[in-house]
This record gives structure tokens, sequence and C-alpha cells, in this order.
């Protein structure tokens, strides 16, 4: 029985010598012709460049795919990425071009999930897998977003009148912050920069970074990068301020006036103008001020609350942070998608600080050192209509691997708590108003949307040099299921917000609930 037990022994300790000799063997005088064999399953990575997933739409439509243009185990760059619906999602989707390394991966949200869409080792699930791994694949990715309600609004700023055509529009589910529709324009074609000649992408890339007539690259979208005063869109973010951290003001009673004299300085600010012989006359409380956009009445508010109730709020929606969208990553070679917009801080607005008191009064209704995003302001819009919770806003729905089993659902996740339920329930009848009674009564709401929005035309320059209209909101207001958010800069003296962006906040509420 010993001798038995003594020659198994010996066996073991063969068996884990020969273990050691091949251990050995792989990892020094083998290793070089490893790494380098072609079926190292790195060096096929390498060598299927541009070989990714698909992205879909909400519906199933398709985005994003990469179609094989060179055989296998050819020298030639084996994969090009296409776009089928062209300029349509483009700065949504992204470009993805292996081929050129001047253009990348690192665009919307090609850019944002590349590790996801590429290439990458696939979870063990099996034994056999255990004792075999899977070979690196691609996962596929479908988004939130509605081809439909994206054809809307690209069509609805193809359509603007007058010389500047430039604009945004963000479409957010205020319960999810799932986008819906994010349109800008400019925006470029993605077919040239996903070309496999570096000549033509080059070249490509060249033209959509060059700024158009009103400043703004193809290449960035004007939704989420470029802030914009907001105008009266802002009162909305100074109302929160007065139920929240001053309820006493929600019956403060602003006298009927044209203009409002500021501290520190000899400037007034009158009604819808520039001067006093233009102005006309408002006044009242906010349930009245709001839905007629009263610029004196809140000036004179800004100066109540004073300059930390006014920052501290702007900053509970997210004004000097950038939101979290996912698309493009942080060390995109184009620079940050998503730029955060802009509130003078507490300091800046107290006494001795720039802009200083008058500060407060410009902040106050969304002008002067006060600028947003399309996207914030959309947010803005969506935690009134979502009882004061801000959701993250995001394009992802859900990741599947190439056999079609979801291996990821995203999940909604709050951002910001902006205001109290109370808070909420109160500014949403007098965003209501806006439509039956206020500013834009006479932009063809229908009731059955029973919507609730709030116009800005912020006077741009000084003295003043152009308009950027807006428009922001929700319907129905009774079970919000959509908020947007519209702007359209650079149009020219005497538009209005109501006029301009509020005919396109009208087609999309319809497109997203008629």
């Amino acid at each position: 029985m010993s001798r038995r037990i003594r020659w198994l022994g010996v066996l073991l300790i063969v068996c884990f010598g020969l273990v050691i000799v091949q251990l050995t063997n792989i990892q020094f005088r083998r290793a070089s012709a490893l790494a380098h064999s072609p079926k190292n399953p790195v060096n096929n990575v390498v060598n299927f460049d541009n070989q990714r997933g698909d992205i879909f739409a909400a519906d199933g439509t398709l985005l994003a795919q990469s179609v094989r243009v060179a055989p296998p185990g050819s020298n030639r760059f084996q994969f090009e990425r296409q776009y089928p619906t062209g300029s349509l999602f483009s700065q949504i989707v992204g470009v993805c071009n292996d081929a050129v390394a001047v253009v990348g991966c690192d665009t919307g949200v090609e850019g944002y999930y590349s590790a996801v869409l590429g290439l990458h080792k696939q979870p063990i699930q099996t034994l056999s897998q255990l004792l075999s791994p899977p070979p690196p694949s691609t996962d596929d990715i479908t988004l939130t977003v509605d081809p439909h309600l994206q054809q809307v609004a690209m069509e609805q700023l193809a359509n603007l009148q007058g010389p500047h055509k430039d604009g945004a529009i963000v479409v957010l589910d205020p319960k999810t912050g799932a986008v819906l529709a994010m349109a800008s324009q400019p925006t470029y074609d993605p077919a040239p920069l996903a070309s496999p000649d570096p000549k033509v992408a080059a070249a490509a890339e060249y033209l959509d970074n060059l700024p158009d007539d009103e400043g703004y690259k193809p290449i960035l979208p004007l939704a989420t990068f470029y802030p914009i005063q907001p105008g009266s869109t802002a009162k909305v973010v100074t109302t929160a301020a007065i139920f929240d951290m001053d309820p006493a003001l929600a019956t403060y009673n602003y006298p009927v006036s044209l203009c409002q004299a500021l501290p520190d300085t000899n400037k007034t600010i009158c009604n819808d103008a520039d001067t006093a012989s233009l102005a006309t006359p408002c006044g009242g409380t906010i349930q009245t001020m709001l839905p007629q956009s009263c610029d004196p009445g809140y000036a004179e508010l800004g100066l109540l609350l004073g300059a930390y109730s006014l920052s501290q709020q702007a900053s509970l929606f997210g004004f000097n942070s950038r939101p979290p969208l996912d698309i493009a990553p942080d060390n995109s070679t184009v620079g940050y998608a998503v730029q955060p917009s802009l509130y003078p801080t507490a300091q800046q607005l107290s006494p001795g600080g720039n802009p200083g008191v008058p500060g407060q009064a410009y902040s106050a209704f969304g002008q002067q050192d006060v600028e947003t995003t399309a996207l914030q302001n959309a947010l803005v819009a969506a935690a009134v209509a979502n009882g004061g919770k801000e959701m993250v806003p995001h394009f992802l729905e859900k990741i599947t691997d190439a056999q079609g089993r979801v291996v990821e659902t995203y999940k909604p996740q709050l951002w910001r708590q902006a205001m109290s339920p109370q808070a909420a329930a109160q500014i949403i009848p007098l965003m209501e108003a806006v439509v039956t009674s206020g500013t834009a009564s006479g932009d063809g709401f229908p009731p059955s949307l029973q919507a609730a929005v709030k116009t800005g035309t912020a006077q741009v320059g000084t003295p003043t040099q152009s308009i950027a209209d807006w428009m922001i909101g929700f319907a129905p207001a009774s079970n919000p299921k959509i908020a947007v958010a519209v702007v359209v800069p650079d149009q020219g003296l005497g538009t209005y917000g109501a006029t301009v962006a509020g005919p396109i906040m009208v087609a999309m509420m319809e497109a997203a609930l008629g």
C-alpha cells in the first residue's frame, strides 16, 4: 500500500514538473511568437478595424452599422462605418473612423460607448466557456430617440423664416430623463467623415469644425455646447427660488410701472423695451407677472431675493455644472460636447462683485451674465413637470450582445432635486396661464395639449444687436409626458420667443402627443 502511495507521489511530482516546464516555455521561449500570432484574439481585434456593433433608435431604426469592405485576412481596412439616416442623427450618434486617426471615434454616442460597441472580451457564462473563452465580440446599443420626433424637429429648424436658421430643440421624458429628440442647426453629414480615404475624412473634419455665419460649428451640437442668454425663461428659476427660499415674496405686489431703477447704477430695466417711451406697463403678484413676463417686476423680485437665493436656486437646477449626458467622452479631441450653463455666483452678485448688486435684477429675468444651453433649459422645464426632480438626461435605452441578449438596461437616475414638490405644483398653473392668458396665448396651442410653457426674448448686446428667442414647456400639465426647450438665436430686433419659438413648440408637442 505504501509503495503505491510513493509511486503516486512521484507521478504527481512529474506532472507538476511538466506543467512548470510548459508554463516556462509559454511565458518566455514562445511568448513573442504567441503575441504576434494571427490566431491571437488580441490581434484579431486589431485586424478587424472598425468592426463595431449596431446603433438603433427606440423604434428599431438602424442609425449606424459596420459593413465589410475588404476580405478577411487582407492588410486593408476591413470595415467601414455607415450611417443610414445621414445628418438626421449625426450630432447624437457621432462618427467612428478608426481608419483615419485624425477623425477617430470620439464624438456622440459612438465615442461615449466606444468600448461597448467595439470588439471586447465577452463574459464567461458556462463551464465550457471557462475552459475555452469565447472570442471577442461587439455589442449593439439602442437609444431612446424617436425618429419621428427628430424628423419633425429638424424640419421645424429648416423652415425658420429669415436669413438666420440656426437653432436647437431638445425633447425629454421628464420622468426618466430619456432624450426623445435633440436637433441642432448647423449639423453635418457623417458619410465623408466615415470615409476610409484619409484625405476625404480629413477635409470633412476641417469643414465641420469651421464656424458658420452665426458662429456655431456643425460638429458641436448647438443644443448642448453653446450657452445662450435665456431671457424670461429664467423667471421659472426665480419663481422656484421664491416658493422655496422666500415664500413671502409669492404675495409681493409690484406696483404697475414701465421701468425699474437699479441700485448702484443709473440704469433702469423697462418692460419689453430699452426705454420707458417704448415700454409696456406691468405689475402685480407673480401670479400675474409670470404669465405676462413682467421684466421690471422680476428685476425687483431678484433684488429682494438677493445674491445667495438666486445663485443657490440656479445651482440646484444644475447651472455651472456639466449635465451628465452620455454623448462624447471627456477626452474628445473636439472638446466637451456638453458645456455647463452659466449663472453668477453669490459672490459675483454681492456688493463689490462683478456684476454686483445690479446683476441680481438682470439674472432674475435671464439677461446679462446668465447663459444656458437648450439642454439645461429643457431640464428646467422637466424638473417643474416632475415634481422638482431633475433626472439624469440620457440616450441609452439598452445594450444587447451579438446573440440579441440584453446585457444592460438603463435605469433612470436622479441628478438634482431642483425644488420642492410644493414649489413645482405652484409653478405649473402659472406656466399654464402663459398659454391661456399670457405671452403665448396667441401661439395656437390646442386646449387638448394642456400645455404649460414660458417664453423668453433675450436682448443680446448693449445696445441690443440681436434677439435669442426661447420657449420652454411641458405637456400635458396634469400628467407631463414630454418636456421641451426651443431656442432660435441671432434673430432680428422686434422678434419674440412667442412668435418664433412658439410655433415650433406647438409642432413638437403635437408630434409627441397628438
